[in-house]
């Protein structure tokens, strides 16, 4: 079952980034916003890719004989 937290610290880390990007554009700063842009994608992913495993798993063993 897939867990609400993880939803909500997507979420909250897609704020930050977005507040970020918005704050380091407005200073003119977009190189430092781009590096924050993938850094926050690269956050997300670590915590999706533990579900991903699962789900592969689950399709392993569910395909097996």
């Amino acid at each position: 079952m897939l867990d609400v937290n993880l939803i909500f610290k997507i979420g909250a880390v897609s704020i930050v980034i977005i507040v970020l990007d918005k704050v380091l554009k407005t200073t003119g700063k977009d190189d430092y916003a781009v590096i924050a842009n993938l850094a926050g994608i690269v956050i997300v992913l670590m915590m999706v890719i533990d579900l991903i495993n699962k789900l592969f798993s689950t399709v392993k063993t569910l395909f097996q004989f």
